[in-house]
């Protein structure tokens, strides 16, 4: 007979460090799970239930299995596979691989429905960042805001026959896009994202500009979608710094003292700007989310005000470790 490996028995005596296990190992320090789990708590069923049933599983453990699926882009299904399928998730959720029962898809779709019922994820966020303020990390004196497309399925060949209808199409360039826009507003000093809004795809950034401001700010630095934005009723007197639209920097004389001066000028605000590129950059490169997951506007911000909050902690994992270390 053949004899069972202890590779294979649970006594590993190599286990190689990979990258996902040290995201993982890194996100277990950082996230404030006490605090989320106390935010959550009093919204979240307990016991057996009145006509009895199977136990509930820890708020932490379905917490922590809700941002697995926001960092490896799962489904509800897939994450209910891979709890059975991959023990670094198990041992993230705080599960014993070997126990008789694993949360199902069903019971991870009523955790979601329980923080959207409850609008959690805009607490969540802010949650998260007032932990990062408490560690110096946001210093409220600037913002830049901007915007991006998120795309929606734009088949027809579904139950309904018809598209989301509270997505749209816009164009960008000489390309059409249908789906929604994620605007967001970002601390100037360390890169982090303080608000989100979730529109459709056709609304103009302007609109948005002074929704993304917390009212601490003194200066705020956009691109180009957000000129006249000085000249709208609800401007607050923040002194705003937009980029110049892209036909009248093309058209300057780079050869005129003054001409050279002002494209200077923009180079320099489109470096400053810079920062607000990279909150979009860790959730659609690092944590892949490209495409949105649900139908409707609410459900899909609240996953972006989730997936904006893991970002401020991806993206300030090197302080928070450095200060618990």
């Amino acid at each position: 007979m053949k004899q069972i490996s202890l590779a294979s028995s649970g006594f590993e005596l190599v286990t190689k460090r990979t990258r996902k296990r040290v995201f993982l190992d890194e996100m277990s320090l950082v996230v404030p799970w006490r605090e989320l789990v106390g935010l959550i708590h009093p919204f979240a069923p307990t016991g057996t239930g009145a006509k009895g049933g199977r136990p509930t599983f820890a708020v932490e453990t379905m917490l922590r299995i809700h941002f697995l699926q926001q960092w490896f882009g799962l489904s509800d299904p897939a994450i209910e596979e891979a709890l059975h399928d991959t023990p670094l998730y198990c041992e993230f959720a705080r599960l014993d691989a070997g126990m008789a029962r694993m949360p199902d898809e069903t019971t991870i779709l009523r955790f979601r429905h329980l923080l959207e019922e409850h609008n959690l994820s805009i607490q969540l966020l802010a949650t998260i960042n007032a932990t990062l303020i408490a560690k110096g990390l946001m210093l409220k004196t600037g913002t830049f805001v901007d915007a991006t497309l998120i795309a929606a399925p734009s088949s027809t060949k579904n139950s309904t026959g018809e598209r989301d209808p509270e997505m749209h199409q816009t164009k960008k360039g000489n390309q059409w896009h249908f789906g929604m826009k994620a605007h967001i507003g970002v601390d100037a000093d360390s890169g982090l994202v303080h608000t989100v809004i979730g529109t459709a795809a056709n609304v103009n950034d302007v609109t948005q500009g002074h929704g993304l401001l917390h009212g601490e700010e003194v200066v705020v630095f956009a691109d180009a979608g957000y000129q006249g934005s000085v000249k709208r009723p609800e401007a607050t007197g923040v002194n705003w710094h937009v980029a110049m639209r892209p036909g009248k920097r093309r058209a300057l004389n780079k050869n005129s003292p003054w001409g050279s001066l002002q494209d200077k000028a923009e180079q320099l605000k489109a470096s400053v700007r810079a920062k607000v590129e990279h909150p979009f950059r860790v959730i659609k490169c690092q944590f892949g989310f490209t495409k949105v997951r649900y139908k409707g506007l609410a459900k899909n911000t609240a996953q972006l005000m989730t997936l904006f909050a893991l970002s401020n902690v991806w993206m300030a994992r090197r302080h928070l470790l450095g200060a618990w270390g």
